[in-house]
């Protein structure tokens, strides 16, 4: 999976890729969800920051290969 993990390093490492980034992270990660969510609201909310999280780790291990 390093091929990969490079691959994402590299993709989010060009300006494009910071921008799409902080993107996504503004409408997941630092997005504010209110009290009247519904279970499914937060279930959605929930896998899109997983799936932020996921890139990241990518992108982290991709940087850092061990």
């Amino acid at each position: 999976m390093q091929d990969i993990e490079k691959q994402y390093a590299q993709t989010f490492a060009t300006p494009s890729g910071k921008q799409v980034l902080i993107h996504l992270r503004s409408i997941t990660l630092e997005r504010i969800v209110g009290p009247n969510a519904s279970n499914e609201d937060l279930r959605w909310w929930a896998a899109q920051n997983a799936l932020v999280h996921q890139i990241e780790n990518l992108i982290n291990k991709g940087k850092n290969p061990t």
